[in-house]
């Protein structure tokens, strides 16, 4: 038997039947008319952001809809938060319908010209990842007679220390290398371009609040540094984000209070140069991932060589990330439950699998449930972050998972 992690806060204390926003399971599975699908609970979304405004006062919050980019979760979540970040021109059509285009932000570090071309004629604010994007941007923003916002991505010479994602402290395709950023600044500033401040991110999915915490210290010294090489104030940093959640046996949910009361100091604390300036936090799964819950039906009951397995009709091809396949070395189990008997004591070892012809199609690796039964729902939790769209939807021809809200206004 294998451990799994933990059921987020908002479940954990249910038992019988699972419950999502105060209806049964099986409600929801009637409203989608099949399984498998996703449910989101916006008011899990909302109580993450109360959370955030009470640990964080004065620090701009940026929602990351790579984390999830549904149309209906970004309408409710927009009006919650200061500014949307975004990776691509599809992203963008999606960001613009919900919030002002002065208040989105586009990194990535292929942005085509026709990408360039669009985030300018919109008037959102690019975080340019090399010179020779600052160059192709100020040369279209001149050809369109529009001066483009622009702020300089930093490849900063500092990682986020324990974070399952590192994006700093190394060569990188993201961003300009620490040493050269200045120059390019002051090359932005004599363009007569808009000089929007700088992003700086170095790690993801850190559970660790001192790290995130002497990171966050590090990133502001950094911009202090940068501004006072290119002599010129940034209007607004972008501390990245790198807030992680406990996917895993053994993980500890981030103590995000401890990281707001860290970094109230180490602003208090800013040279001057910074004085005047704002600065953001950028998350995605922090704000999601414990909203969503991923839900397939047992459509077989089997052993094998002397194991159990639940054969289920959804899998990878949803929810790439329960299956170990994006981005963990080690697989390892999401929380998972029988949706009639979450809290219920186990009475069986079983391995949950999906219906594609892959070994790696697996949610579940022998896991310790009560005894599922043909036609039970199985729940994935922490669903609401790189579920659906970070998914192989495509592989084997199999139909797209429905998404459904709740709470949405």
């Amino acid at each position: 038997m294998k451990p799994m992690g933990a059921l987020p806060p908002e479940f954990a204390d249910q038992r019988g039947m699972l419950t999502i926003a105060g209806r049964p399971a099986e409600d929801w599975a009637a409203d989608a008319g099949d399984t498998p699908f996703f449910v989101y609970d916006v008011a899990i979304v909302a109580a993450r952001v109360a959370r955030f405004r009470s640990a964080f006062p004065g620090i701009d919050l940026h929602y990351a809809i790579k984390a999830n980019p549904l149309p209906a979760l970004l309408a409710a979540i927009a009006p919650l938060v200061d500014g949307l970040d975004i990776a691509s021109a599809g992203e963008l059509h999606r960001a613009i319908a919900v919030k002002p285009a002065a208040a989105i932000s586009f990194a990535g570090p292929g942005k085509r010209d026709d990408e360039l071309t669009v985030a300018i004629g919109s008037g959102v604010t690019l975080n340019v990842e090399s010179e020779g994007e600052a160059g192709r941007a100020i040369g279209i923003g001149e050809r369109l007679a529009i001066r483009p916002r622009l702020a300089v991505r930093v490849n900063p010479d500092i990682e986020l220390r324990g974070s399952g994602m590192r994006m700093g402290g190394r060569p990188s395709p993201f961003g300009v290398d620490a040493v050269r950023a200045a120059a390019l600044v002051r090359t932005i500033v004599a363009s007569g371009a808009n000089w929007r401040g700088f992003h700086i991110y170095a790690g993801s999915q850190a559970l660790d609040a001192q790290a995130i915490a002497e990171t966050q210290a590090a990133t502001i010294a950094l911009a202090a540094r940068l501004a006072e090489e290119a002599a010129v104030s940034p209007p607004l940093v972008n501390l990245g984000g790198g807030f992680g959640v406990p996917y895993f046996a053994g993980d500890k949910s981030l103590a995000v209070e401890d990281v707001g009361d860290a970094l109230r100091s180490a602003l208090d604390a800013r040279p001057a140069v910074l004085r005047d300036t704002r600065f953001a936090i950028e998350l995605g799964r922090w704000l999601v991932a414990d909203a969503g819950v991923y839900l397939t039906r047992i459509v077989d009951r089997k052993e094998s060589g002397g194991e159990l397995f639940l054969v289920v009709d959804g899998g990878l091809n949803h929810q790439l990330a329960a299956s170990g396949n994006f981005g963990t070395v080690v697989r390892r189990n999401y929380p998972l439950a029988l949706a009639r008997a979450v809290g219920e004591e186990p009475t069986e070892t079983v391995s949950v699998v999906g219906p594609l012809c892959t070994p790696l199609d697996r949610l579940g690796d022998r896991i310790a449930l009560p005894a599922g039964r043909v036609g039970d729902l199985v729940a994935i939790f922490l669903a609401g972050a790189y579920g659906a769209s970070a998914s192989p939807a495509d592989f084997l021809g199999h139909p797209p998972a429905a998404e459904l809200l709740a709470n949405g206004y």
